[in-house]
């Protein structure tokens, strides 16, 4: 078995068996790319099924110069499932990454918005701004309350349909990981200004593929992730907000707003479509001060 019909099965094995997203499967390409890259700069001849655990750690400990402890672990955890795959298939019997330890870190803490940290970006937004006769202030301020209002990953955000839109109900379908689905609470406001921007979006001729896509560009395309990106950087440039602020960055900021508030953090957990609640429990160190407040509010011997 060569390297290359190994990655293409592989990523095959990613998509139809495990219903990956495009983006996971490219992540977890990109570990074994590296790797490929590795044995050819030393031209090392081994294959996927005859790569030894002493190749694999030189290689590792050789990148690991160039990467943070946080990527190391990730990069050793890639390629341990894709070896894991290929014991699956009996094409081994062993991993070669068996023997290798992942690098100690910490877990990071998610970063958040205050309120009027949202606040003041959602007002930087110049509503007035058009471009080719087409209103983006609009769909702006539409893209930052969904995201902040629904917690959205920004893939989730670019793939959201109009078909995806159930007002009268006060939800939205979510298309989340591995192309599972999640209904999602909206609330009054950010129902009207997506319904505004929908008025907007009503006059732009949208490109075949893109008919039922929510958030477009002026020439009536799907946005990129990377477009996201930019409108976010843009106004917290223009706020003056002193933060590193993502698109991720309001996804935390939702789920730890709820978790201050009271909410249930089961219901959290399936509000942001976590597998595990064990992700989601993460919220629960950002904010010490809301725990001791649960305490002193509901324990009997407080």
């Amino acid at each position: 078995m060569i390297w290359q019909q190994a990655l293409t099965d592989y990523k095959h094995y990613l998509q139809i068996e495990r219903g990956l997203s495009e983006n996971s499967i490219a992540n977890y390409s990109y570990d074994i790319k590296k790797l490929i890259k590795y044995l050819e700069e030393h031209s090392i001849i081994v294959s996927p099924v005859s790569i030894d655990n002493e190749i694999v750690k030189q290689f590792v400990y050789s990148i690991s110069k160039s990467i943070n402890p946080r990527s190391q672990a990730r990069l050793i955890s890639g390629l341990r499932n894709f070896f894991d795959y290929l014991i699956f298939e009996k094409y081994r019997d062993t991993n070669p990454l068996d023997l290798i330890e992942s690098p100690q870190i910490g877990r990071k803490l998610p970063d958040t918005l205050s309120i009027s940290d949202i606040d003041n970006l959602i007002e930087a937004i110049d509503l007035s701004y058009q471009y080719n006769g087409v209103n983006l202030g609009e769909r702006n301020r539409a893209i930052i309350e969904t995201l902040y209002s629904c917690g959205l990953r920004v893939s989730e955000l670019i793939e959201l349909k109009l078909s995806d839109l159930f007002f009268e109900e006060g939800f939205i379908k979510v298309t989340g990981k591995g192309d599972k689905q999640r209904f999602v609470p909206i609330g009054a406001i950010t129902q009207k200004y997506i319904g505004i921007w929908i008025a907007i979006r009503n006059h732009i001729v949208v490109q075949p593929n893109s008919k039922d896509i929510l958030f477009l560009n002026y020439k009536g395309k799907k946005l990129t992730r990377a477009m996201i990106f930019t409108i976010i950087k843009t106004l917290v440039k223009k706020s003056g907000l002193k933060k590193n602020v993502s698109p991720h960055t309001f996804r935390h900021s939702f789920a730890t707003h709820l978790l201050e508030n009271g909410a249930d953090l089961r219901a959290i957990q399936m509000m942001l479509g976590h597998e595990s609640i064990t992700t989601t429990e993460i919220y629960m160190h950002v904010d010490r001060s809301h725990l001791s407040e649960v305490l002193n509010k509901f324990h009997p011997r407080k």
